[in-house]
């Protein structure tokens, strides 16, 4: 049989009655290490608890799982985890190679620190959106980026779960909050979406579980002076505030600024477009009527031309103001179309006058 058993948030502390009594009777205990950080003095705790010892594996270990699985064929088998058992989709995944492979398991769940460190916060668990999780790459702040913005354009709050890894040589490497942060500002100025700026308000929460945790609020650029110590750490980007969700920020963290709403200023990219062209759009068009009123011949066809493009931009404007932000580009992009057909047929280029 394979046992999932979570710790909680507290370490080896905060395991329950019913998951020491079962660690107790397994055979063979193993705690994985890549999820958070279970140190030597945790390990030694859990150890002293159980009465046995445990042995503490690596990600491709539980990744790779067949040592685990056959051994559970034929023994009591526990993986030990941090925070909840079934939060992390690697344990999920072994857990259903488990049961494709008639093994029994079973799960004793404890608290998890994912939403320990929402409720902390203060925050409303119903307004979270998609959680993800920030690496060291560049890369991943690209889809942390992404995340966020659609996060903020439902008004919602965005859990972003920074890297941890342990290597037996070199020791615990948590990402800092304040690199995490830059690296999302480094992809603003790529992306120019309106997501991120030095003025974003951002909460980090550091060591949730722990005697030392603590939880710091404000804005990007009054945080850049932090220092935020051992991991791990965690950052929520919120979007909407309720007021009650305003006062717990103040009340319950280490409040730098005000807290503000982040969605506010966050627009989809097909409003940005349109406001963007829509201008543009109507200064190219008075730019072709003025250069075709002053020619000689008969232009009749031209202005119809001009005059449906204009009525392609006003609806452009009445679907973006009705919330049909896909018609809205369509219709613009029709106007331009029909702008840059007469440009092409007259040799002119009205959107540089």
């Amino acid at each position: 049989m394979l046992w999932f058993v979570g710790t909680g948030i507290n370490g080896h502390l905060g395991l329950s009655l019913a998951a020491v009594d079962v660690l107790k009777k397994c055979d063979t205990i193993y705690v994985e290490r890549f999820t958070s950080l279970l140190g030597k003095e945790e390990l030694a705790g859990l150890d002293s608890i159980i009465g046995k010892k445990a042995v503490p594996v690596q990600r491709w270990f539980v990744e790779d799982g067949r040592e685990i699985l056959e051994a559970a064929k034929e023994k009591q088998v526990a993986l030990v985890t941090y925070g909840d058992p079934l939060i992390a989709t690697t344990h999920s995944e072994l857990r259903t190679r488990a049961a494709a492979g008639s093994i029994k398991t079973g799960v004793l769940h404890a608290a998890s620190g994912i939403a320990s460190i929402m409720g902390e916060c203060g925050l409303h668990m119903y307004k979270f959106g998609r959680t993800v999780t920030m690496m060291s790459e560049p890369k991943s702040a690209i889809s942390v980026y992404n995340t966020v913005f659609d996060n903020l354009l439902l008004g919602c709050h965005t859990l972003v779960l920074t890297e941890y890894s342990h290597d037996e040589q070199k020791g615990a490497f948590f990402l800092d909050p304040c690199t995490a942060v830059r690296m999302l500002l480094d992809v603003e100025r790529d992306q120019r979406h309106g997501v991120i700026s030095e003025d974003t308000f951002v909460i980090v929460a550091s060591r949730i579980g722990a005697e030392d945790s603590r939880i710091v609020s404000g804005k990007i650029k009054s945080l850049a002076g932090v220092g935020f110590g051992q991991g791990p750490h965690s950052l929520i980007i919120p979007g909407s505030l309720h007021f009650t969700e305003h006062d717990a920020l103040e009340a319950l963290t280490v409040s730098l600024d005000p807290p503000s709403d982040n969605a506010k200023s966050t627009r989809r990219i097909s409003v940005q477009m349109v406001e963007r062209y829509a201008p543009k759009a109507k200064e190219a068009l008075q730019q072709m009527r003025n250069i075709l009123r002053k020619e000689q011949g008969n232009n009749k066809g031209m202005f119809e031309v001009l005059d449906n493009a204009e009525f392609y931009i006003a609806d452009a404007e009445r679907f973006l103001s009705q919330g049909k932000h896909e018609l809205a580009v369509l219709s613009m992009g029709y106007a331009e179309g029909l702008i840059d057909a007469l440009r092409f047929q007259k040799g002119i280029n009205p959107w540089n006058p």
